[in-house]
This record gives structure tokens, C-alpha cells and sequence, in this order.
């Protein structure tokens, strides 16, 4: 009060024009009752019935209104500064250079199924990484679409990438259920995240897919981003994008799928291992009936046609296809039309399993090696006991059992390896080739093969591999639990073989057998293992030997033990028949496949000149050039050393074997060709090689009557066995052995795999025509003993006709038989 004290005139002049200020002031308000407060003393001032103007006391205020002001403030104050948060993390994160760049899905390119087929263009096989097949968004039906807007985004075609709206209701949703019961990613943002960011789940990579959605949908249009989505999601079984699963599921193609089948695909994406029909009906039928309601209240459907695929089962058909840079393969699509004839393949391949089979009967693979009688069982296992070690047997090692019971209802065998107890369990998948099928269909019974008291060769079992495939259908059946005892064995394995057929005009590869029964993606013998070819090797050889003028086919040569004084300790020796038979034509040396003559033509055009022709005509396996080259020791694969040796059938011309004819339906060009070697000697040494077939260790062939040029091979204890084969028109290469290199005892390429080409000619069935004979080729009538030009009047027999490089011919005549020569006494001495 102190200031009316002090200068109440003062107050009072401004009071009296502050009430004139404050009555227009409220003349004018919205309310009559309105208060005039003293700047200073925080006073109400009032009219007295004097006029004038006297103080009265505050009154109590009302606090919550400034509890309420000031939450306000607070409120407008939080969410400004949220906002400004939320646009500078935005911003930050927009700006980062690490960023993805959203506009290469402009240029989309996933990777996709190759499919594989043969000339006929059926198709035979696949290649990929991951099982997708791009389609164009046009050629996805209307019904497709609405079911995935349906199950994954029903406001897809208005929001602008991210539906907010949408994310705020499922963080309710999730808050309530106290776990994350809703997703709220977009179609779009699904895209993103699948296509440009790794799955981690973070505040980064959530803020970074916000980002790239709402730039997405600027940059692409609505059905891009759609097509993006349907070609690249996961639909379970290894299967992406809906082509691949519309196959999968349904065995038709995409554009063929009913309201039905629609709803279900667009249902799987959500859980692609946890909804797949095969897997888990019910889920999936549950996802599709839930789809199908969402496009009754789309306007999609009628409820009653919803209704009719709601009650309809779930019908698959499962498709179950027989199985330079990668990364560009993965993203190549389309179709690879191959070289392959399935019908040749289909010959080729039962060729070689009943010759598998005709050695696994001979060797008692499968089946008993011998037999006991039942009351000597308990000694046999005594006598296994002492050979077996005492640790147990040891992985790939084969070892004898006894039968000691025979179980038709278990399909199982009770066997004893010697104080070692085991079941071998039979009629599955390594059981098929030792028990096949007859002409009705039906396989024999544990109790008409074996009985108590056989001796049969088993092993452990392999390991099985632990990892898993993401193809249901690609994994390998696990073998049955034996019931009959805690461990498990198998029979010893037979060995495996494999077939190349190449056509002689356009190298293109006819026929690829890689084995008794390859898997896809499996080991390929044809191109994959590397063997020693013995003396199927021996054609390079005598290539070399008639390319060096040195040597003709009726060029004498000794055949007798040679020491080489390079390799004192080396005595190679013939492997078919172990003796040696003197002075011989090359001709008859190479039909009997004579490895001192092949040693001593090594020795004088030197193992440098062969391996460098080897290489020309097509060999790319590594070469040494050693002495041991002649009798074929370095590794060779069967899809090379066939090709190379086709280079003789086409008078020397090489070429890269062929595999590929078309890539979505444009032709590949034929390999190019190269001469390197003369046609001349090409055509000497093919014409040599008939006699492997005709006087040979190949005359198994021929009873097919045709003209054939081959060589067989067996390496060293018979562990791989060869024959190479040559017409006008094929060339067939056969190899048979053991994948872990092992004896075949007692046998030969002529017994093993000669009898496996002649089943596979035989449904061939080529006409009888000849070698085409080229320019510079002469031939001449020789003595059969000295190879030199025959007599005039030379008894019958003793003299034959023989080729030769123009030029090599012999010039001098041969003395009559009984005449006594130089020469003829060194051949002499090697008769007995």
C-alpha cells in the first residue's frame, strides 16, 4: 500500500485512465464481468458509491487452469521438438552414403532356375541356387495380386510406401498382446527389405527401410513394385518367387492358378517354413481361408465363392525334377537346351549298369562269396576274429561276414564280422543294384538269397552328412534303424563306371553317364574322376610314332624284357599275357596291346613329342613326360581322353566337346576346329586300332560286324578298366572301377568294359560304312613276318595288305618263307 501513501494523486489520475482504457476494453469484450488487474500491486480496484476508486483484497486463483496452461506448453513444446528429432534422425540417415541405391531394382536381375533339356527339348534337369523363374507382371492373374494385397498390404495402392496408419494400430496390437503379434511392413518396404538391406533388426535398418520404401515408390510404379515382390519372396521347399511355386505346388504354371490355389501362395510368404502345405496342412489352410475372407471384404470375392474354396481341400502336385562364372549363372533364367539324347542317355545307362552288375555276380559283391555250413558258423567267426583289428573295422574297409540270421519280415540280415555282431538291412536304395527288379516288377526275399552260413564282403556305413538342404525332395533318404542288432553294416561296395557318346560330326556330347545311379548335382565319373587309362592311352602313342615318320604299322619291333638304364630297377612287362613274343609288326603290337613295344616307340620319339600331341588332340589332365607315359600312367578324365581320341576319327581335327546347343532357343556355335595332325596319319592310326577290335584284345566287339577302331586299357591290378571305341559317326568312351582304387581281380577292359559298348551298339545300330580314307594314304601288300614287301608268289597267309603315309611305304621285298636270313634268326629265338 505504500505507493497510495506516497502519491496518491498520482493512482488516483491513473486509475481514473485506466477505468476510461479498461470500460472501452470491455465495451467491447466478451464478457461484462471481466477483471482489471493493477500492473503492480497485484490488486483488484473497484468503484465505490463515492465514485472513487478504493483497493480490495486478492482473491483465491484457480491453479489448475495453470497446471493445465503449462502442460500444454510443455506438450506443444514435446512434440515440436519429436518432430524435429524424427526429421533430423531422417535426414541423418537419409544423408548416409552407405545407403543402398534403390534405383538398381530398376534393373532387376535375381537369380534364377536354368532349366535343362535335351534335343527334343524335353526337359531333363535344372541348375541353380536358388529355384526362381521370373514372369512379367502381366502374366500374373488378377486373382494373385488381390491375394497378396489381401494377405500382406490391403492399403497397397494408396499409401506412398509406408502406411503409418497402419504401423501405429499394430504397436497397439503388439503393446496389448505384450509381444509382436502384428507386423506393419508394407509390400513396398517388404520389397526393400528383402532386395537392398540385411535381415537384422535394428533402429538403423527399421529408419533405413522407411527411407528406401518412400523413395521406391516415387522412383517405380505400383505394379513394379509389385512385380518385384512376387518374383523374389521365399515360398517354402527352396522355392522363389510364384512361378517356381506355382510349379511346385500345383505343377502348372503361374497364369493357370485357381481363386484357390491363389489365396493359398499369397498366404505363404508370411511363414514360408511354417504354413507349406506338404509340411503343415492345416496351417496353410487356416492362412488360405484367412486370405480368402480378406478378399470378401475387398469386394474381391463373394462370400459364397470364398466360401467354396474354403471348404475345397488343399490339392498339390509336387514337381520333383530330375536333378565358368557362377555368380552369372545364378542370374542368367531361362532355358538351356543340351546336347544330350535321352533316348542314347537312356541305352548308355542301363548299358552300363547290367555290366556293372555281371561283374558284381562274378566277384560276389551283394550276394555270398561263399558259404559255411551252419554247424561250422561259430568257428568262421573265431577264424574273422583274428583278422579283424582289434579296434574294431575301420571305415572303408571291406571285411567278411558271416550270415548268422535271416529276417524276411525286417528285410535284414544278422551277420557276424568276427566277435563283431551287426544287421545289414536290405531293400533299400544301396540294396537295388544286388536285388533288381524282374520283368514283373518284383525283387527276391531275404530267405531266397542268403542263408545261415554265407560269408558275404560288408563295410561300415558312411558317415551321413549333417548338413541340411533347403529342398525337402533333394535330401537323401535316411536308411532304415536295424532291428536285430545295436550296429549297422553294408555290402561292399561294386564299382562304378562311366559312359561318354559323342557325335563325330559336330562334337556335340550325346550320351554323359556318370554312374550305376548318379544324383543330381552328384559326383560325375564321366567328367570328374581322373584315372589312370593304361594302355587306352597308347593311341597318342602310336600317333606320335607315325606322325615322326619313324615308324610305319609294319615296322618290326622286338617285344622282349627291356631294362632302360635310366631306370635300372624298372622291368615293366605285358599285362595280358605276361610273355613276350619277339619280333612284331606295330600293327599286331598295338591289337595286342604289347607295353614293351609301346615303351620302346616312347623311348625313340621321346615322352615330350607324345604328351605335346596328347595336348593338341585334346588331353588338358596333367602330363608328365616320363617313360611310364607308354603305358598310360598319368590320370585322365573319360569325357577328355574320349574327346581326344576322336580327333583321329575326324582325320585330326580337335575340337572342345559340346554340351550346350541352344540358350533360350539361339543356337550356341559349334566349337571351332583345329588341325593338328595330319589326316594322313590320323587315318593310319585309326585303321592300326581296327585291329584291336578285328585280331585284338577288344574282339568282343567284333560280333557286331561293323567297322570299329578301338583300344582298350587296364591299369596297373586291374584297378581301372577302358575302352575307347570309334565308327564313322560315334565315339564311345567306357571306364569301369572302383571309386576308392582298388583290384578287380583277374579282370580286363576287353571283359568289363568292351561287353558295356557292345550292349550300347547294338541299340545304336549304325550302318556298316567305312572310314572316309583322305589324300596321301598308300597301301601295299607285305610280308606278315618282316612287314617289307611280299614276294612275288608267296604262299597264302603270309603276306597282307597295309596302309601307309605316302612316303613310308617299304621298298624292299621279303625273302620267301623258309629262307634263311639275318633276320629271320633273331626270330628264331623267340620260338619255342
Amino acid at each position: 500500500m505504500w505507493h497510495c501513501r506516497r502519491n496518491r494523486g498520482t493512482i488516483v489520475a491513473g486509475l481514473r485512465s485506466t477505468s476510461i482504457r479498461r470500460g472501452i476494453a470491455l465495451a467491447h469484450g466478451p464478457s461484462m464481468g471481466s477483471m482489471m488487474r493493477t500492473g503492480a500491486s497485484g490488486m483488484r480496484d473497484t468503484r465505490g458509491s463515492g465514485g472513487r476508486f478504493r483497493p480490495e483484497a486478492q482473491r483465491p486463483g484457480r491453479p489448475w487452469l495453470t497446471v493445465i496452461k503449462w502442460l500444454a506448453i510443455i506438450g506443444v513444446a514435446g512434440c515440436a521438438l519429436a518432430a524435429a528429432t524424427v526429421a533430423f534422425v531422417f535426414w541423418m540417415y537419409g544423408r548416409d552414403p552407405k545407403l543402398p541405391d534403390y534405383a538398381r531394382l530398376s534393373d532387376y536381375r535375381p537369380k534364377q532356375t536354368v532349366a535343362i533339356t535335351d534335343t527334343a527339348d524335353h526337359r531333363i534337369g535344372e541348375l541353380f541356387s536358388e529355384r526362381r523363374t521370373v514372369v512379367a507382371y502381366e502374366k500374373v492373374p488378377q486373382i494373385l495380386v488381390d491375394s497378396f494385397i489381401a494377405a500382406e498390404d490391403n492399403s497397397f495402392w494408396t499409401h506412398r510406401g509406408v502406411d503409418y496408419w497402419g504401423m501405429f494400430r499394430a504397436f497397439v496390437a503388439n503393446l496389448r498382446a505384450g509381444h509382436t503379434r502384428q507386423g506393419a511392413s508394407t509390400i513396398t518396404q517388404q520389397v526393400v527389405k528383402g532386395l537392398l538391406l540385411t535381415p537384422e533388426r535394428t533402429f538403423r535398418r527399421k529408419i533405413q527401410e522407411i527411407i528406401l520404401a518412400r523413395r521406391l515408390e516415387q522412383s517405380l510404379t505400383k505394379q513394379e513394385i509389385l512385380a518385384l515382390y512376387m518374383n523374389q519372396i521365399n515360398f517354402g521347399h527352396g522355392r522363389y518367387g510364384v512361378e517356381e511355386a506355382s510349379r511346385y505346388y500345383f505343377g502348372k504354371h503361374v497364369g493357370q492358378v485357381n481363386v484357390g490355389e491363389a489365396a493359398l501362395l499369397a498366404g505363404l510368404p508370411q511363414s514360408p517354413e511354417g504354413n507349406p502345405p506338404r509340411k503343415h496342412p492345416r496351417a496353410a489352410k487356416d492362412r488360405q481361408s484367412y486370405v480368402l475372407n480378406r478378399l470378401v471384404v475387398m469386394g474381391k470375392l463373394t462370400a459364397a465363392e470364398a466360401q467354396k474354396w474354403i471348404d475345397a481341400p488343399i490339392k498339390r502336385a509336387l514337381i520333383k525334377e530330375h536333378g565358368g562364372d557362377e555368380a552369372a549363372l545364378d542370374t542368367l533364367g531361362g532355358t538351356v537346351r543340351t546336347t544330350l539324347d535321352t533316348s542314347l542317355q537312356d541305352v548308355a545307362q542301363k548299358a552300363l549298369q547290367r555290366g556293372l552288375r555281371a561283374i558284381d555276380k562274378r566277384h560276389g559283391i551283394g550276394r555270398p562269396v561263399r558259404s559255411v555250413k551252419p554247424d561250422k558258423v561259430a568257428s568262421e567267426i573265431a577264424k574273422l576274429a583274428k583278422r579283424l583289428p582289434h579296434g574294431g573295422p575301420v571305415a572303408k574297409e571291406p571285411y567278411d561276414a558271416v550270415v548268422t540270421e535271416v529276417f524276411d519280415d525286417d528285410q535284414e540280415l544278422a551277420v557276424d564280422l568276427g566277435d563283431f555282431p551287426a544287421s545289414l538291412v536290405l531293400g533299400g536304395e544301396d540294396d537295388a543294384r544286388y536285388n533288381p527288379r524282374d520283368d514283373d516288377g518284383k525283387t527276391r526275399k531275404p530267405s531266397e538269397r542268403f542263408k545261415v552260413g554265407d560269408v558275404v564282403s560288408v563295410m561300415l556305413p558312411a558317415a551321413a552328412k549333417a548338413e541340411a538342404s533347403s529342398d525337402d525332395d533333394d535330401r537323401p533318404k535316411k536308411a532304415s534303424a536295424p532291428r536285430h542288432a545295436k550296429r549297422r553294416v553294408v555290402f561292399a561296395p561294386g564299382p562304378e563306371g562311366a559312359v561318354v557318346i559323342i557325335d563325330l560330326k559336330s562334337r556335340k556330347v550325346r550320351a554323359l553317364v556318370g554312374g550305376y545311379a548318379p544324383k543330381v548335382g552328384g559326383y560325375n565319373r564321366a567328367t570328374m574322376a581322373h584315372r589312370q587309362p593304361g594302355s587306352s592311352f597308347k593311341p597318342f602313342i602310336y600317333a606320335a610314332a607315325i606322325d615322326s615318320g619313324k615308324f610305319t604299322p609294319a615296322r618290326v619291333v622286338i617285344d622282349a624284357p627291356e631294362v632302360f638304364k635310366e631306370f635300372p630297377d624298372w622291368k615293366p612287362k605285358n599285362f595280358e599275357t605276361g610273355r613276350f613274343d619277339g619280333p612284331v609288326r606295330l600293327r599286331y603290337a598295338l591289337s595286342k596291346s604289347i607295353n614293351t613295344v609301346s615303351l620302346r616307340i616312347a623311348y625313340e620319339v621321346t615322352p615330350q613329342a607324345i604328351v605335346e600331341l596328347a595336348r593338341k588332340m585334346g588331353i588338358a589332365s596333367n602330363l608328365t613326360p616320363e617313360m611310364s607315359i607308354a603305358l598310360g600312367s598319368n590320370e585322365v578324365t573319360p569325357i577328355e581322353i574320349t574327346n581326344a581320341v576322336a580327333t583321329l576319327a575326324t582325320g585330326g581335327i580337335t575340337a572342345e566337346p559340346q554340351f550346350i546347343e541352344a540358350l533360350d532357343g539361339k543356337p550356341v556355335p559349334p566349337p571351332h576346329g583345329e588341325q593338328v595332325l595330319r589326316p594322313e596319319v590320323a587315318y593310319v592310326v585309326t585303321d592300326m586300332m581296327r585291329s584291336v577290335v578285328t585280331e585284338g584284345t577288344a574282339y568282343l566287339a567284333a560280333s557286331l560286324k561293323i567297322p570299329i577302331a578301338g583300344k582298350t586299357g587296364t591299369s596297373n591290378d586291374a584297378k581301372d578298366t577302358w575302352f575307347l571305341g570309334l565308327t564313322p559317326d560315334y565315339a564311345i568312351g567306357v571306364w569301369v572301377g572302383f571309386d576308392e582304387p582298388r583290384p578287380m581281380a583277374h579282370e580286363t577292359g576287353g571283359a568289363v568294359a568292351v561287353p558295356i559298348y557292345v550292349e550300347i551298339m547294338k541299340h545304336v545300330s549304325p550302318p556298316a560304312k567305312a572310314f572316309v580314307r583322305p589324300a596321301h594314304v598308300v597301301e601295299a601288300t607285305i610280308d606278315k613276318a618282316t612287314g617289307l614287301l611280299a614276294p612275288e608268289g608267296a604262299p597264302k597267309g603270309t603276306a597282307m595288305t597295309e596302309v601307309f603315309v605316302e612316303g613310308t611305304q617299304p621298298t624292299e621285298v621279303a625273302p620267301m618263307p623258309g629262307d634263311v636270313t639275318e633276320e629271320n634268326k633273331t626270330k628264331g629265338e623267340y620260338d619255342d
